[in-house]
């Protein structure tokens, strides 16, 4: 919901939303968890978790023929169409509705938690690729099922969240800071990185000079032993 990733009026319209306020990823550990405590369910639960979440607005497709049995793949699947996994769309709702983070604030959070997973352009252009849907959807928060709040970052905004709901889709001044960032550390990073190469480099020669000078050392001490024997 936080991501605007539904139709209006349609498929998110009903009385109630048990599960409209829990995030893919916990949803999919609260159904491993009940196929665990429940094993006369376990088979359906895991298939229902281990599904592809998609919204199967397209004629499914045959896949490959591996068991001896029609293999039916999807041809839309959600984190395609998205843009990001749903994994990463926790991380953007947790960040936005609870810690109200916006565009550099949440940049600079998840800087620090995806660096050594992620180039930080990416991250980067994740983040704006996040606030631009948002934004662009954030209309559709205001009509969504009443759901059951088992967690602080339910996309129910006309309930919980008391912020606008139109924006400038562009968010200008945000995404050109982050840009700036973007460009400092990539340029520090350019900056180590050359920094570190030249002192390979001075390490290198010094090993090549040490290494002159061992061979100097044994020659000399052959030469001494070549002039014991002829003693």
């Amino acid at each position: 919901g936080l991501r605007g990733y539904l139709t209006k009026y349609d498929c998110s319209s009903a009385d109630l939303n048990p599960i409209g306020g829990i995030s893919k990823v916990d949803l999919k550990r609260m159904l491993l968890w009940a196929a665990t405590k429940y094993p006369e369910y376990e088979d359906i639960l895991r298939e229902i978790a281990q599904a592809p979440p998609t919204a199967e607005l397209r004629p499914q497709q045959e896949g490959n023929d591996t068991t001896e049995q029609l293999v039916v793949e999807h041809s839309q699947l959600d984190e395609e169409e998205m843009g990001m996994t749903y994994e990463e769309l926790g991380w953007f709702g947790r960040l936005r509705k609870i810690h109200r983070c916006g565009p550099v604030s949440m940049f600079l959070a998840l800087k620090h938690e995806w660096l050594l997973l992620l180039p930080i352009k990416e991250i980067a252009t994740k983040v704006k690729r996040f606030f631009r849907y948002y934004s662009i959807n954030r209309h559709k928060m205001c009509t969504l099922t009443p759901s059951y709040h088992a967690e602080g970052y339910g996309p129910d905004d006309n309930r919980f969240d008391l912020r606008q709901f139109l924006y400038n889709t562009t968010w200008s001044r945000q995404f050109r800071c982050m840009d700036e960032l973007v460009a400092e550390e990539e340029e520090q990073e350019e900056e180590q990185e050359a920094e570190e190469k030249k002192r390979r480099e001075e390490d290198g020669g010094d090993g090549d000079e040490m290494m002159a000078q061992d061979k100097g050392r044994d020659s000399v001490v052959v030469d001494v032993l070549e002039d014991k024997k002829d003693v």
